[in-house]
C-alpha cells in the first residue's frame, strides 16, 4: 500500500473511530467489515473495501455512487438509441 492511500485511510478511520472509542482498533475494523457486508477472513480486507465504506458509511443511500454519476443516463432507451444513431444528437 503507497503512502497516499495509508493516509487516506488514516484520515477516514480517525473521526469514525472516535465516534466508537469504545472499540479497540481491530474490533472496528471487524465492525467495518460487517456493515460492508464483507464474508471472507480478515487478513484479506482489502483496504479498497475500507477506504470505500468509510467514504459511503454516512451518506444518503439514495444518492448515486461516486464516479457512477458521469455515466448515469435518465433514460436509457433514447441513449441506446442515440449511441446507435438512430437518433441525433
Amino acid at each position: 500500500m503507497n503512502c497516499h492511500r495509508i493516509n487516506e485511510l488514516l484520515e477516514l478511520l480517525n473521526p469514525a473511530w472516535q465516534k466508537s472509542s469504545e472499540l479497540n482498533l481491530l474490533q472496528f475494523i471487524v465492525q467495518l467489515a460487517q456493515e460492508a457486508g464483507y464474508q471472507g477472513e480478515l487478513q484479506d480486507l482489502s483496504d479498497d473495501v475500507l477506504i470505500y465504506h468509510l467514504k459511503m458509511r454516512d451518506a444518503d443511500k439514495s444518492q448515486p455512487i461516486p464516479g457512477l454519476q458521469k455515466d448515469y443516463v435518465a433514460d436509457f432507451k433514447t441513449e441506446i438509441l442515440r449511441a446507435r444513431g438512430m437518433l441525433d444528437e
